[in-house]
């Protein structure tokens, strides 16, 4: 990914405030407004090889129609959502002072009339609020955010994966496609969801820098648990270190730890307890016009594609964990032409949990692989094509199988 496209999509996700990711910048006062965001829309074509396995903690799972259909056409948003962001940063008693309120409207549909909903229940184009925070602080002493914005761990496995200008992984037709798809999401790294937070993260540091943060701990309510109310707040946190010169890059590790708790201490034999826990560790390099990333992740109770999903059961009053892992690996390299050329693959596993059948239904693994085209008309327009293969199976050896051409385009300002 070139530098101004990698500006344009952190920019875009985060909506960082700096000069050389500005949008459309508006003096105000004692106040700069920065609106950016994104615009994109992909026409998805897309065919059903194996229709074995079906199974709601699959994700990424997609099956025939009812009418036994295994082929699907549509025009949706891609893994980033159209975007619209509002930034307005200033300098108060020597302080920086920011905040960010965000939008995400989305192109996917699928009823009569086009706003959202139909018969069957289904809303596609639902309007999402992912970020609205505050941050203060000075390059002294580092930065406080709150609010809600994108979660630490597992964030940089998403900004550095390709498939952010296209589609990957989910990419259906109009029929069964949300607000976004899912890009490399359950197929070789875990989603940072959008959470509410308290952040704190310090001055860089010659190339390093660290950030740790509680967090809504949600309800993580797998299997109907019912464990609405939890005892602590999540924390997660990462480290990075990055460079420049003829090789530039980063690495980076982040973790995550959520407690899930049910009944009142002390007071019940059916009282249960678990905790939910992730880390990884990654590294992207550029050389010249090459580009690769390597990540890893695992933990404990995490589940697989969202943290604590399929990742905590209730068995017998008590409650039983299914770790997961992962991770992908990616190599894009940009032609003469200024087209970047880029080729993915990663896989998500979910382990049994201790005592459970070897041929539960549960999902076993998620694999991905993609190939993408990507390549900038303008400045701020890009022409996508990816293609997508996407392969799932369950413990009981049934399998999910599908695969994805997408063609569109992705405008940033």
């Amino acid at each position: 990914m070139n530098n101004k496209i990698k500006l344009a999509v952190a920019g875009a996700v985060l909506s960082a405030a700096s000069a050389a990711n500005a949008g459309i910048i508006i003096p105000a006062g004692e106040w700069t407004i920065d609106i950016n965001g994104n615009v994109n829309a992909f026409a998805n074509f897309q065919d059903i090889d194996k229709n074995d396995y079906s199974n709601a903690g699959c994700v990424t799972c997609v099956n025939e129609d009812s009418n036994g259909e295994d082929r699907n056409q549509g025009i949706g948003t891609g893994l980033l959502p159209s975007w619209l962001g509002f930034t307005g940063t200033t300098r108060q008693n020597d302080l920086d002072v920011s905040f960010t309120i965000s939008f995400q409207p989305g192109v996917s549909e699928n009823s009569w009339h086009g706003d959202g909903s139909n018969a069957t229940g289904k809303v596609n184009s639902s309007f999402l609020n992912r970020q609205t925070f505050v941050t203060f602080g000075d390059k002294s002493w580092g930065t406080v955010k709150l609010g809600k914005d994108l979660g630490i761990y597992a964030g940089n496995a998403i900004l550095n994966d390709m498939t952010l200008l296209g589609v990957g992984a989910g990419g259906a037709g109009s029929g069964a496609a949300g607000n976004t798809t899912l890009g490399g999401i359950g197929t070789g790294y875990q989603y940072a969801a959008w959470k509410g937070q308290i952040t704190y993260t310090t001055p860089n540091m010659n190339g390093f820098q660290a950030k740790v943060g509680i967090f809504n701990p949600n309800a993580f309510d797998q299997d109907s648990i019912g464990a609405t109310y939890q005892d602590r707040f999540g924390v997660e946190g990462q480290v990075e270190y990055s460079w420049t010169g003829d090789v530039s890059g980063k690495v980076w590790a982040s973790g995550a730890s959520y407690d899930i708790t049910s009944g009142k201490s002390g007071t019940s034999a059916s009282d249960a307890d678990a905790t939910i826990s992730a880390w990884d560790i990654g590294a992207a390099v550029t050389y010249g016009n090459l580009g690769l990333v390597g990540y890893y992740y695992d933990g404990s109770g995490n589940g697989i594609t969202a943290l604590g999903l399929n990742g905590i059961t209730s068995v017998d009053g008590d409650y039983k964990k299914r770790d997961g892992d992962g991770g992908y690996v990616q190599a894009t390299y940009v032609i003469p032409t200024g087209t970047k050329l880029g080729f993915s693959y990663g896989v998500s596993n979910l382990d049994r949990y201790s005592g459970e059948a070897a041929n539960a239904t549960t999902i076993d693994s998620q694999e991905r692989w993609t190939v993408g085209a990507y390549h900038p008309l303008t400045k701020h327009l890009n022409l996508v094509a990816e293609y997508s293969d996407v392969q799932n199976e369950g413990h009981n050896d049934l399998k999910n199988e599908y695969d994805t051409l997408s063609l569109g385009a992705i405008l940033f300002f």
